[in-house]
């Protein structure tokens, strides 16, 4: 795997990390429960996962 490879994978987990954060308290506000928030967070990991194995 070259180097860039490798550098587009952690920029793509890093910049994923910005919805979690932000759209966690988002789902939180909304709903007003931590269920819900889990849920956000497993599609948004699934999601990033899709984006990296590619």
């Amino acid at each position: 795997m070259s180097m860039s490879a490798i550098s587009r994978k952690l920029g793509t987990m890093v910049l994923m990390g910005v919805p979690a954060i932000i759209g966690g308290g988002i789902v939180y506000y909304a709903f007003g429960n931590y269920t819900a928030v889990i849920a956000y967070e497993v599609i948004l990991g699934v999601a990033a996962l899709g984006f990296i194995s590619r």
